[in-house]
Parts: structure tokens; sequence; C-alpha cells
């Protein structure tokens, strides 16, 4: 993954930002969202594009677009700094094969201790019954 490839492939847009900012909000566009085509990357091979589509699978669009937004910060600068780390992270995550679990035996030792616990428990339960006449 080269990351100055993938960083020139981000497309960004600007728009206005809701919640509080009084009149700020109404007149500056600081909220940033990102946008990541993965089939047209030309930084990513096509083992890490498979990789990052399946751990990414439900945030893409149907034409493959990874779609990120920001409006954290009052500034428009920072809020596209902000979303460009966090791009980088999630696809850095993404791209992470996954390590295969290895299938292991429950050890003797636990086994017993269950066991013996569950054999515990019916006789406190056996020693709280009326005694039979």
């Amino acid at each position: 993954m080269d990351k100055e490839i993938i960083i020139q492939e981000l497309s960004y847009k600007a728009v206005r930002s809701s919640g509080a900012g009084g009149q700020n909000v109404n007149k500056v566009a600081s909220k940033v969202i990102l946008s990541f085509n993965l089939e047209a990357s030309q930084a990513l091979t096509e083992e890490e594009k498979a990789l990052a589509e399946a751990s990414l699978g439900s945030r893409l669009t149907n034409d493959k677009n990874l779609i990120l937004q920001c409006d954290e910060d009052r500034s428009q600068l920072r809020n596209r700094d902000i979303v460009t780390r966090r791009f980088l992270q999630l696809i850095e995550n993404a791209i992470i094969p996954k390590k295969k679990r290895k299938p292991t035996k429950v050890p003797r030792a636990v086994i017993q201790k269950r066991i013996d616990n569950k054999r515990r428990q019916a006789e406190k339960k056996q020693s709280r019954k009326k005694p039979g006449f």
C-alpha cells in the first residue's frame, strides 16, 4: 500500500455542517466528505483490494466507493486532516490478513473441575431435601 498514491486518489467535498456553531454553521462549509473508489485504486494490489472489500463490505456503496465524513471541527482544513487520518487507519486495518483460528482441545483438568463442581452442587441440593420416611 502506497500512502502517497492513495491520498492522491481521494476526492473531497466540503458541505455545510449541521449542529451547534451559530451563524458560522450557516455561512461556512466546514464538513468534509471523503470518497474513495476501491476498484479503481492504483495504490492497492488485487489481494489488498479483496481483503479490504471483505472487511469493509458493509461500509462500501454498490459501486465499491468508501465514503467517510467529518464535522468535528469548525475548520474545514482540520476536518480534512481528521477524515484523511481516519481513512488511512481504516484501510491499514482492512488489508491486514486475518489469522486463522486453531481449534484447541478442552484440557482434562477443566473437564474434571466442571464435573466436580456439578457433583458438589448436586450434593448441596440433595442435603436440602426433607428426609423421606
